[in-house]
């Protein structure tokens, strides 16, 4: 009978070596997936927000001065809405502290844009002024 309770005992203690073996090599692993798709979804709905603004650029370019389109936008993390040359930009920050720029070009010309944007929904206006050769992009939420 002391054979049989040994032998038992030295599964249980096998098999709790083996779990904290896989624990240790599974956590850093979990945790490393879990900040890559965070970084994926930050990216992928800042590219979105840049692609509809940039759409939105685009019609109020075709509709001619004095046009102007809406559109709600999601903003992932806070950060700021500018513009390069004919291109609106936003720079997402990922979980190893390095930075994105996500881009959407218009190839139209853009006035000074610095936006700055909170984490969460913002309606964006895109308005072209009569009289003026630029478009501009400004929060209202």
């Amino acid at each position: 009978m002391d054979n049989r309770g040994q032998i038992s005992a030295e599964y249980l203690l096998l098999i709790v070596v083996i779990l904290i073996v896989l624990t240790s090599v599974t956590l850093p692993l979990v945790g490393t997936a879990i900040n890559n798709s965070n970084d994926i979804s930050w990216s992928s709905d800042a590219k979105i927000a840049v692609q509809t603004i940039a759409n939105a650029v685009n019609i109020v370019y075709a509709n001619g001065p004095g046009s102007k389109q809406t559109n709600d936008v999601y903003i992932p993390q806070t950060m700021a809405l500018t513009n390069a040359g004919n291109s609106v930009v936003l720079t997402v920050t990922l979980s190893d502290g390095s930075t994105k720029t996500i881009t959407g070009n218009t190839g139209y010309a853009l006035s000074a844009t610095n936006i700055p944007l909170s984490r969460g929904w913002h309606t964006i206006q895109v308005y072209w002024p009569q009289g003026t050769n630029a478009i501009t992009i400004t929060a209202i939420s």
